[in-house]
């Protein structure tokens, strides 16, 4: 299973440019809302026609600019749930998940597929209902069921969670997740939500105003986003400017403290960014503090400070802190280690 993606196209604010190829299995496109990350789905499933550029999945050519090619959506092979998932609403449930093989709905492989979808998206039951009459979770597996039952060689999921509520959301990604690994296909989806393609992807990009600026497996892109967007994107709260002093020194001036690192700091290094999981007072790195207030949160103590120098005017740093680790006395001086810096441009 493999899609090449090497496209242009001028939109109104910006030219969506993504150039990458997915050989994994879940693969999640991260950005924020007008960011281009629908427009390249529906590039690649047809709906939309790029300028310039190239297209293939597993080895078949969907659109070639230059060798004028540019296969018509339904013959691609390729499955698109909408954000809405686009049921017909005067069909039933099994009516919907027909839809695509109609005229030959009664033949014994084509029920026992329906069957066997119905089965493995648990529909049992509910066959005969129509979309109205059905919860959001149900609607959301019979759009996919009806994708799947044309047996496309990609699923495109165009922020399929995003109108749920969020212990909806999380159970249904932990179904789809399951369900999407025995069906076996290759699956793009996009989202805006960090943990939502921390949980199910297993490679991951970021797009900014229609830039593919960084794009590599997903535990790879949470430990080193590499750019100051993507940092923000996987939910880095604590990003500033820096300053190289020479090849082994950093200065953050917003922060008024300086580092001296055991490697060579890259000469296109423009910012860092802290997690806030990552401070405490036992750590490479220890600098004078002042608390400026904090929160609870569901899990976690929120806490805002300040270092001792810090200048003016910058933003509060932002510390997490688990409930059973949160001391009674907050300490003096606080840090972080080495590892747990984020070098970015």
């Amino acid at each position: 299973m493999s899609l090449t993606v090497r496209i242009r196209k001028k939109l109104s604010h910006f030219t969506l440019a993504a150039d990458f190829s997915a050989d994994d299995h879940f693969t999640c496109l991260l950005g924020a809302s007008g960011s281009g990350k629908s427009m390249l789905l529906k590039c690649i499933a047809g709906l939309e026609k790029p300028d310039e550029g190239y297209i293939e999945l597993n080895g078949k050519v969907l659109y070639d600019s230059e060798k004028k090619i540019d296969i018509r959506p339904q013959d691609r092979n390729v499955g698109y749930l909408f954000q809405n998932y686009a049921l017909f609403p005067n069909m039933t449930v099994k009516e919907n998940i027909l839809v695509s093989r109609h005229k030959d709905r009664n033949l014994p492989e084509v029920k026992d597929r329906a069957a066997e979808l119905i089965s493995l998206l648990q529909l049992e039951g509910f066959e005969d209902k129509y979309p109205n009459r059905i919860s959001g979770g149900q609607q959301q597996r019979t759009a996919l069921a009806r994708i799947m039952m044309s047996d496309p060689g990609i699923l495109l999921l165009d922020e399929p969670f995003a109108a749920l509520d969020a212990n909806l959301r999380e159970k249904l990604q932990m179904e789809m997740k399951d369900v999407l690994a025995e069906y076996g296909q290759q699956v793009i989806m996009v989202t805006h939500d960090r943990d939502e393609a921390y949980r199910m992807s297993d490679a991951a990009g970021v797009l900014k105003e229609g830039q593919l600026i960084v794009f590599k497996p997903t535990r790879e892109l949470f430990a080193n986003p590499e750019t100051v967007t993507a940092a923000g994107m996987i939910g880095c709260k604590n990003i500033v400017p820096v300053q190289i002093q020479n090849e082994n020194e950093l200065s953050v001036p917003s922060w008024g403290i300086r580092m001296t690192m055991t490697k060579p700091v890259p000469l296109e290094t423009t910012h860092i960014g802290i997690k806030a999981h990552h401070f405490g007072n036992n750590k490479d790195y220890i600098f004078p503090v002042y608390y400026c207030g904090g929160m609870e949160d569901t899990f976690e103590h929120i806490i805002r400070f300040r270092f001792q120098e810090q200048e003016a005017g910058s933003a509060d740093v932002w510390w997490k802190l688990p409930y059973a680790q949160t001391p009674d006395k907050l300490p003096d001086e606080i840090g972080f280690d080495e590892k747990d810096i984020l070098l970015l441009h």
